[in-house]
Formats: structure tokens, C-alpha cells, sequence
């Protein structure tokens, strides 16, 4: 039996590997689109400061774009805030940027907000946004430069400059949360509207 029971593959609005791979895993039958949305104008203009609210209309932006598209497909979009205290971090642009968000972020517990939305015809059907909470261990400029060094180009490619599947790990010292948060991607939440089309035969 087929696992995924759609007449087309799932569309992923982004070009996350991370995100790709647990879709991937979980043997659902997908296609990457990336939305083309100018993150940053759209945040600036809605007037929203709360992280949670910031990644879920990120989120809706995305699924929508690429719905607008792709009509017929039921269309993922996802984002992710991090927030320390009053401060949400974007993207680092940069080296020199990813060290000072590390800088940041060292001896702190910061919040990733990871928000998700699926999109068909145009419409939102289905939004969640999850919250995981991590504490960086205090860092030395040496271990940032060093971290940094062997992270290689992947330093701008996730907000905060790390990703927890990889080399990012040694920077901490507590995690709470779901795991599939941490990586972008609430997935249970996200199986279970799947499962309630009828997309999935388990």
C-alpha cells in the first residue's frame, strides 16, 4: 500500500533541507517550490512584534504564493522566529554577523517559534505554530571563530547561525521541545491534518 494517498505530491514551499529530509523520512510523497516573498517587507509592514505571530504569517505568505501557482495542491509553508527577550533575530548576513548573533545568544535561553501552514486552492486550511525553548552554553570568541570555521557557508542559511542536526549541537547546553520544531517543521501536527484529508494510509 502506498503511504501517500494524494493524486499529486505535496508541495513544500522552501528550500530547506532540513525540512525536505523529514518529509522525506516519513514517506511523504512531495515536490520543493520555494515561495519567492520578500520576508523581511512583509514583516516590516504588517506591524507585528510578537514572534509567534511573525512566523505564522510568514508561514501563510509562503503556502499561499506558491498555491497561487499550483491551485491543486495542497501547499506547505513554514518559517521560524527566534526570539531572545525583546529581540527577534533574522538570517545572519554574513560572517561577521553570525558571530555577533552568537555573541548574543551565548549563556542565554532563547525561543524558536516555528510555524506552519497548508494552503490549497488559494485557501489556508490548516495553521499550527510550535515553540521550543534552548540555552546556549556560555562561548569564548575562539570557540565561536572555531565553530564558525568548520560550520562553513551553512552559518547564514538558519537564523541564530546554527542548525541542531549538525556541527550547531555543541553550542548547547539545555533543550526544550520537540524535536521536528527545532528542525522547522512541526511533523505530528502536520501528519495529523495530512491524515484528516485523507492523505495518508496510516
Amino acid at each position: 500500500m502506498m503511504l501517500w494517498l494524494g493524486k499529486e505530491p505535496l508541495v513544500l514551499a522552501s528550500q530547506s533541507k532540513a525540512r525536505q529530509m523529514l518529509l522525506a523520512k516519513a514517506g511523504i510523497t512531495f515536490e520543493s517550490d520555494p515561495a519567492d516573498i520578500d520576508e523581511r517587507a512583509i514583516q516590516a509592514s504588517s506591524g507585528l512584534s510578537a514572534p509567534g505571530d511573525i512566523a505564522a504569517l510568514l508561514a501563510r505568505e509562503k503556502a499561499l504564493s506558491v498555491s497561487n501557482r499550483r491551485p491543486t495542491r495542497y501547499v506547505i509553508g513554514a518559517d521560524q522566529t527566534l526570539a531572545s527577550g525583546s529581540h527577534i533575530f533574522n538570517k545572519p548576513v554574513g560572517r561577521a554577523q553570525a558571530a555577533d548573533q552568537l555573541r548574543a545568544l551565548a549563556s542565554q535561553r532563547h525561543e524558536l517559534h516555528t510555524a506552519i501552514a497548508v494552503a490549497r486552492a488559494e485557501k489556508v486550511l490548516f495553521e499550527h505554530v510550535s515553540i521550543a525553548r534552548l540555552t546556549m552554553r556560555p562561548l569564548v570568541d575562539a570557540e565561536i571563530e572555531n565553530y564558525l570555521t568548520a560550520a562553513g557557508d551553512a552559518v547564514t542559511s538558519s537564523v541564530g547561525a546554527y542548525q541542531l542536526e549538525g556541527l550547531g549541537i555543541h553550542l548547547f547546553e539545555r533543550i526544550e521541545g520537540d524535536h521536528f520544531t527545532i528542525l522547522g517543521l512541526p511533523l505530528l501536527e502536520l501528519l495529523a491534518f495530512l491524515r484528516s484529508e485523507g492523505l495518508l494510509g496510516i
